[in-house]
């Protein structure tokens, strides 16, 4: 038996699993298994975003790797960067049991987590370690940060995840998107945001100016908003100049066409392949809105090289993934970035060259 076909195996066999118990099974494997050397990248697909090089284009989205601790076994499976988090300050048990819903049919996820995780201290130290392993932090490790539920000042615990991950992180995401923390979303109302980013931004700036690496600041955003709240957030993120913005977060819509509609019925965020049309649309929208003043990343619904490229046509310079993985498995990655070179062999054009061409024809398609 091959090594690919026994990997094959186990995914199917996590299928028979409760997701998060899957979820626990899968971390605990990738921690006890020997580094993996990344596949090779191809050149034509290197993408320069924020001031950092990534060797291709496709990262892993926050949520798989909550607590840092399998950044480089995920690295090692072709992907050009990795989002660990959300991380809060204190360590939270996040939302009762069960909290994750697989959709098969659909390809999709319904989670309702809450922002689990072990608390800024835990990551920190992995990160450290990592950090201080020539041979290990080779890669591109963003961090997710977000406030504790139960936090009075919510911006000053984003304060409090820049000021404990800025000598480890490799970017910063400012998560105000996720729909299962109760009034998190508020965040991104123009007032509230601009306040929000003022402090984020401000503490970034101060750590520089001390000696230490600027670390570009992202902003991850709901599907969900309207066309008007998504023309405040773009003038906020200008006026303050943050370095770029996700898009998008998981969805509290249900499309008519799932169909698996008991699970349907279960409160949480949508991820998946009902997420890539809707997520490409808000993508398409903020990318004319942004006029280039920063690069976007895309998310939801990346699964193949034409999901990739649909993003990156829509205006992302790059893409992450979660879901497509859990459906595809962790090689999913190098498949992307295989087609992807394969289509710039075909058409001769440069990845950069695709970046928005298709923007305007997606967001006509906004209803």
């Amino acid at each position: 038996m091959t090594f690919g076909l026994f990997e094959e195996l186990a995914r199917k066999a996590m299928f028979t699993l409760d997701p998060e118990t899957a979820h626990g099974v899968t971390i605990r494997a990738l921690t006890a298994m020997p580094r993996r050397t990344p596949p090779p990248n191809d050149a034509r697909l290197a993408v320069s975003a924020f001031g950092l090089d990534f060797p291709n284009p496709v990262g892993l989205a926050a949520g798989f790797d909550k607590n840092a601790e399998v950044p480089d076994a995920m690295l090692g499976y072709g992907f050009g960067f990795v989002e660990v988090g959300t991380i809060t300050p204190k360590p939270q048990p996040g939302n009762p049991k069960p909290r994750i819903f697989r959709l098969p049919h659909d390809r999709a996820v319904i989670n309702r987590l809450g922002f689990n995780n072990a608390g800024h201290a835990a990551a920190r130290a992995r990160l450290l370690a990592r950090a201080r392993d020539v041979a290990g932090a080779r890669g591109l490790v963003g961090v997710n940060i977000g406030a504790n539920k139960d936090a009075t000042d919510r911006a000053a615990d984003y304060v409090a995840g820049v000021q404990a991950f800025a000598d480890v992180a490799s970017y910063f995401t400012v998560n105000i998107s996720s729909p299962n923390t109760p009034g998190l979303r508020d965040l991104q109302h123009e007032a509230a945001l601009d306040d929000l980013l003022g402090r984020v931004l401000e503490t970034r700036d101060a750590i520089a100016a001390r000696g230490k690496t600027r670390r570009p600041v992202l902003l991850k955003i709901a599907p969900d908003l309207s066309l008007d709240e998504l023309d405040g957030i773009v003038a906020v993120c200008r006026r303050r100049g943050i370095d770029g913005m996700i898009i998008s977060n998981t969805t509290i819509a249900r499309p008519e066409a799932l169909r698996d509609r008991d699970v349907a019925r279960e409160q949480g965020g949508l991820s998946g392949m009902p997420l890539l049309g809707p997520s490409t649309r808000m993508l398409a929208n903020a990318w004319l809105r942004v006029e280039r003043a920063f690069p976007l990343i895309g998310v939801g619904g990346v699964d193949s090289a034409d999901s990739a490229l649909a993003k990156i046509r829509a205006g992302a310079a790059l893409v992450q993934l979660y879901t497509g993985m859990i459906y595809k498995g962790p090689h999913v990655a190098t498949a992307i970035n295989r087609g992807l070179a394969d289509r710039l062999g075909r058409s001769g054009e440069t990845l950069a060259a695709q970046v928005g061409t298709d923007a305007a024809d997606v967001a006509r398609e906004t209803a």
